[in-house]
């Protein structure tokens, strides 16, 4: 069971509202996006582009040194277009905006067997790309969420693997709910250097 990110937290519990545009970049569209990663200074081996509705795309520095096996299989699955038209299925203002499961329902994942955990000292701050997982440490497999606030109370207890470089207000965007009665979904996920061409 993935749904609850292992913490059982709800919006009360967290005495928090959403939080105001203070992206870490505006979103491109991905009209405009040729060549971003570069652009940016980033790998594009171990970038991820998420695009989201009106055109909007978060850009996604990934973290191999830190998380190589989580690295891996997000990779792989953007690949295989996995994440293509899955549902942010619960979306917490103020705390994280989680996908990944393309059942909708929090509980399901990729055909891929679990991960073991790959914990560092990387903060959950505003942007952390964290790997969502259940109770079991080592349980991790597609699902994920992008914090839309700090939340230092995760560290050292999941998995980071990315921060959001670019498109913050993109994510700011994204239909709340447990589920959202209208969920928004991942247009696209890709790792960069297949765009990039």
């Amino acid at each position: 069971m993935r749904k609850a990110l292992g913490i059982g937290i709800t919006i009360a519990a967290l005495g928090i509202g959403a939080v105001p545009g203070i992206g870490t970049g505006m979103g491109t569209t991905t009209a405009q996006a040729a060549g971003e990663a570069k652009k940016l200074g980033l790998d594009p081996q171990n970038t991820i582009y998420l695009d989201l509705k009106g055109n909007c795309r978060v850009v996604i520095k990934m973290l191999p040194r830190i998380a190589p096996k989580h690295v891996a299989r997000i990779k792989k699955l953007a690949r295989e277009k996995f994440y293509d038209g899955i549902i942010f299925h619960r979306v917490i203002p103020g705390f994280m905006a989680q996908t990944g499961d393309p059942t909708g329902t929090g509980m399901g994942g990729s055909k891929y067997p679990d991960l073991p955990a790959e914990f560092s000292r990387m903060p959950f701050k505003r942007g952390t790309v964290g790997m969502a997982r259940a109770a079991d440490p080592n349980s991790a497999n597609s699902q994920f969420f992008i914090m839309f606030k700090d939340g230092r109370f995760l560290d050292g207890k999941y998995t980071v693997w990315g921060v959001v470089v670019k498109g913050m207000d993109c994510v700011d965007r994204i239909t709340p709910g447990e589920p959202p009665a209208n969920p928004d979904k991942i247009i696209r996920l890709r790792v960069a250097a297949d765009v990039d061409k």
